[in-house]
């Protein structure tokens, strides 16, 4: 449509169809299909669950409720509906409500094409203009959402408080024609919700008493924390019904998905001090870190674990690595295994523990999911470790334990330089024959991460010994640190 369109008599000329917006949506959503156009990029990991359903619920004009754990990305699904109005459309110039030049609903559009006719002005407006959002508070009041009446404006207009034109809309009138979006809907206030009910249903409002007719052409979009997930209420039974489509949101459900969505997500500093070499098995495990916490018994499930913890604790890791480039004065480096400790206060932010968690305190929490992520990995590369051994039995690991008990100890320094790391590391022989024989062909700058890996795998299921000293991580045989104890 032509936007130098001024007046509605050039808007008629042009033969100007006017669509409520729940046709506009489903008609473009039509196309879109038609041209195998995605109408929800940068959304991973819902192509054959959610996106679907969402598509269905549009194509049945429904009005929506997403309903998921936090970070399951259902505020942005909400945002990205919005590429699915049309670029421009116009209305009424001056109108509150943005009134369709063809449909006026408000008594000023209608007053003014009566009074103006076919010169009535229009403006127009894009689509970026007609998304509205509203997070949901208990402090939120009708007022906001509705409207209330304005004294000022009758006392000055002589007006009784019926009228229409005295009353000052709140943001779903101001939405009119447009997405409006609530967040966290059983945050609402019961009374509040139950306002809504008539909106959804017949399009009119009410405001201190005095009924409005006012037919509002609305998407709503609603999310929620599934309510029996919640002490915080719940959405109202009668509001439920009168929403069309409830879809579930869920996590990714492969590290290789959640690898997509961080990548995509994380804010990467793109003038680092030094060139970071990110070894694969790190980015693996700082997704599958928010795996473990999903299924510990520390952690409240319930609560959910957002994917925004694996985007801010790779963002750590990096820094945690630039932040050691600074101190030492490297031009480049790569990523180490202690390296991953830099993301725990990304972790321990991002988690809600249960009593038991709160127990053992969230630090202790987040190292031992590192170090259950560390296992989980160990294990998809290398023999499982067996709890109970024939003593004549030759284990894979017999020939690195032998190394650590010959030399009673290995000191890992967290300000040793690149040349120092790979040495020491290169010490130890085993290692690379366990690389060699179960990882096949790996990349060279990755060998050193995976070498830690190993050691801190060993440590978790009691193979080693390892503790803190000053400045580093040193490793031991568990009977040399034994005797060394004593």
């Amino acid at each position: 449509m032509n936007t130098e369109i001024k007046n509605l008599g050039e808007l008629i000329k042009a033969n100007y169809k006017s669509r409520s917006i729940k046709t506009e949506l489903r008609e473009n959503l039509i196309e879109n299909i038609r041209n195998k156009k995605r109408s929800f990029s940068g959304i991973h990991g819902y192509e054959d669950s959610v996106i679907p359903q969402l598509e269905r619920a549009i194509l049945s004009q429904h009005n929506i409720n997403l309903l998921g754990l936090r970070g399951q990305a259902k505020t942005r699904l909400a945002r990205l509906m919005v590429q699915l109005l049309d670029e421009y459309i116009p209305a009424i110039e001056g109108s509150d409500i943005n009134d369709d030049p063809l449909n006026p609903i408000s008594s000023y559009g209608k007053n003014q094409i009566s009074l103006l006719g076919n010169d009535t002005p229009i403006k127009w407006i894009h689509r970026n203009e007609r998304f509205f959002e509203k997070l949901a508070t208990p402090d939120v009041t009708i007022s906001d959402l509705i409207g209330d009446i304005d004294p000022i404006k009758a006392a000055n207009l002589k007006l009784d408080y019926s009228n229409e034109r005295i009353i000052h809309f709140g943001m779903i009138p101001r939405a009119h024609r447009s997405i409006f979006v609530i967040n966290e809907l059983p945050d609402l206030q019961a009374r509040i919700q139950v306002a809504l009910f008539n909106i959804l249903e017949e399009g009119d409002i009410q405001i201190r008493g005095f009924q409005l007719r006012l037919p509002l052409d609305l998407q709503f979009i609603f999310t929620a924390n599934p309510e029996d997930y919640t002490n915080r209420g719940s959405i109202v039974t009668p509001l439920k019904d009168r929403i069309g489509s409830q879809i579930l949101t869920h996590y990714p459900k492969t590290i290789e998905i959640a690898q997509t969505i961080t990548n995509q997500e994380a804010k990467l500093q793109e003038s680092r001090i030094c060139d970071i070499h990110i070894p694969q098995l790190a980015k693996d495990l700082v997704e599958q870190i928010g795996f473990e916490a999903r299924k510990s018994e520390y952690v409240d499930a319930k609560s959910g674990i957002s994917a925004r913890m694996s985007i801010t604790a790779y963002e750590n890791l990096l820094s945690t690595t630039e932040h050691r480039c600074i101190i030492s004065n490297s031009k480049e480096t790569s990523i180490r295994f202690t390296d991953i400790l830099g993301m725990i206060p990304s972790i321990t932010g991002k988690i809600e523990l249960v009593y038991e968690g709160e127990q053992e305190g969230a630090i202790f929490v987040a190292e031992m999911l590192i170090n259950n992520a560390a296992q989980t990995l160990f294990n998809k590369y290398f023999p499982k470790i067996k709890k109970i051994e024939n003593e004549d039995e030759v284990g894979p690991y017999d020939e690195l334990i032998n190394w650590f008990f010959n030399e009673t100890s290995f000191d890992l320094l967290d300000d040793s330089s690149e040349e120092e790391y790979y040495d020491g590391l290169n010490k130890i022989k085993p290692l690379d024959n366990l690389i060699a024989i179960y990882m096949g062909n790996v990349e060279l700058n990755d060998i050193p991460f995976i070498k830690e890996l190993i050691l801190w795998a060993l440590v978790s299921y009691n193979k080693l010994d390892r503790h803190r000293i000053d400045n580093g991580y040193s490793f031991k045989d568990q009977y040399g640190a034994f005797f060394s104890n004593i």
